[in-house]
């Protein structure tokens, strides 16, 4: 699991490995691959191999910095789950030919240009790296991974250029009900659950991990997806939504498991930015101290619609949608077609006995969570945001919260600035969230040109930049946003503002550089 922060310079654990009694001394700075690498090491077999940590009561541990100490009476027992054997000494010739044989595939299934000079490029640089490894034989089997993981992505990049306009939104036209995932195909769009019951282990939370937690500094990006899942779940568990709802609890594991399973594989709008955007609301409400002026329900409903915001999400925007005559343009009118989209799968999902983790509560609350539930989705819808912003302002002058009107501006509003936040977060976590968006938003750009359709200059890979790209955002919409909410809670301004504050002057000093070497280069 990723670092909870440690304190202390340096940490000491008790392992059993093979009835043989082990001790492992790491520092505060060593990371949860440096952890699973000494693991490895005690027990005699390749880093690559999956090994896990169990304590006396056989509950799994986290191999990360933040892991609970122990001591000799109360070993950790370490369980090799998977053994990659260690290399032999003729796997260089093996992976060369293997580069060579999915070189050769790749040029003759896509016949792309673009496609083909990034993966020479990539292929050139695993190349380089093995030359440079001494331990050639371990690496050999990581890059065979990477390879596929890059064939993978040139084939879903290709299926959601040849499906997507063929989907159709027709649900639960299988056979059974009680699987789900969203899938496109040529014919159907169906839900199905490709996990038939809770996998994910139980994970054990240091105390440092549970406060860290409650953070807008907290980096998500040290996270599997497993890991992911358990936090989330700890977050209804200890908001106290489970008793609130009355929630099974192995409905919830189901349900989680199922919306992982419905956000695809996006470069930005990925099941990561689901998790980044529920941990911030869960920070807020820690932050705010929400539980004072809002209901249980209403914190119920706001992790719930920060976790269903953005599922299956196709990877361009509405824009593309309209202009492009999707179908789900078509079906919902050319009004917020992907907020809308979220919204029928979310319901979907718990329109499933197995799934649904409001089941238990009688009829009017179900009817108010998903109205809610829905308004929150919608309001996400960025063509919607100076409407949403000019009437929230509107009710600070005399702002009730006894007034359902007032709170649900500012549900939506709490929402909106959750969706948006990276920049609140330290600059080496939210800066490779700006890759990820100009990556998704180059791609939706040249699908444009291609198909000759209108192409916003933001999204422009020839126009746009880092900076350009963030300087303006920050400025006229993520900065006053938050500001407008600080007026309602003053901690917010200390805790969020002056974060935004500093990463609009770290982008505009890099804009500055940014022309300053422009003009040397015109110079010489």
């Amino acid at each position: 699991m990723g670092n909870g922060g440690s304190v202390e310079s340096s940490k000491i654990i008790h392992i059993k490995v093979n009835d043989k009694h082990e001790k492992i001394v790491f520092g505060r700075n060593c990371s949860s691959r440096d952890l699973r690498e000494l693991l490895a090491h005690a027990a005699g077999v390749s880093r690559l191999s999956e090994i896990v940590l169990k304590d006396q009561s056989g509950a799994l541990v986290t191999v990360a910095p933040s892991m609970p100490n122990n001591d000799a009476q109360t070993p950790y027992n370490v369980i090799v789950e998977r053994e990659v054997p260690l290399p032999t000494g003729n796997e260089e010739g093996a992976f060369k030919n293997v580069l060579n044989h999915v070189a050769e595939q790749f040029s003759e299934a896509l016949k792309v240009d673009e496609f083909r000079t990034e993966v020479n490029k990539r292929l050139n640089t695993l190349e380089s790296r093995i030359e440079k490894d001494n331990q050639r034989g371990v690496e050999i089997e990581k890059c065979r991974k990477d390879i596929s993981d890059i064939r993978n992505q040139i084939f879903e990049a290709q299926t959601k250029i040849v499906d997507y306009n063929h989907m159709r939104p027709n649900y639960f036209q299988g056979k059974s009900t009680d699987r789900f995932y969203a899938s496109s195909s040529t014919d159907e769009h169906k839900i199905v659950m490709k996990r038939d019951i809770p996998k994910y282990p139980k994970y054990t939370l240091s105390e440092e991990t549970v406060a860290y937690l409650k953070q807008p500094t907290f980096d998500i990006w040290h996270w599997e997806p497993n890991e992911m899942l358990s936090l989330l779940e700890h977050m209804y568990h200890e908001l106290d939504i489970v008793h609130e709802f009355n929630i099974n609890p192995v409905n919830l594991k189901r349900w989680l498991l199922c919306i992982q399973e419905n956000y695809r594989n996006n470069p930005f709008h990925n099941f990561r930015h689901c998790f980044c955007v529920t941990q911030m609301m869960y920070g807020m409400i820690h932050i705010c101290e929400l539980w004072e002026t809002l209901t249980k329900e209403d914190l119920g409903i706001l992790i719930t619609a920060c976790i269903c915001h953005d599922l299956d999400h196709p990877g361009y925007n509405n824009t593309y949608q309209i202009n492009a005559r999707t179908d789900l343009a078509i079906l919902y009118n050319d009004i917020s077609p992907l907020e809308n989209h979220h919204c029928a799968v979310a319901f979907q999902i718990l329109n499933n006995p197995e799934c649904n983790i409001f089941g238990n509560v009688d009829k009017d609350t179900f009817k108010r969570i998903r109205a809610n539930i829905t308004m929150l989705i919608l309001g996400t819808d960025m063509a919607r945001h100076g409407e949403v912003m000019d009437k929230f302002k509107r009710t600070l002058t005399d702002f009730d919260y006894n007034n359902k009107e007032h709170l649900d501006l500012l549900k939506m509003v709490l929402v909106k600035c959750c969706d948006i936040s990276n920049e609140v977060r330290p600059a080496e976590v939210s800066e490779p969230w700006v890759d990820c968006l100009l990556e998704e938003y180059f791609n939706q750009s040249d699908r444009e040109k291609l198909e000759g359709l209108p192409v916003a200059p933001f999204m422009d890979r020839e126009k746009v930049t880092k900076p350009t790209a963030q300087i303006g955002f920050i400025k006229f919409v993520l900065i006053p946003m938050f500001e407008t909410v600080a007026k309602l809670f003053p901690i917010v301004d200390t805790i969020m503002v002056e974060k935004l504050r500093m990463a609009r002057d770290h982008y505009e000093e890099m804009k500055l550089m940014d022309e300053a070497l422009k003009e040397k280069a015109k110079v010489t």
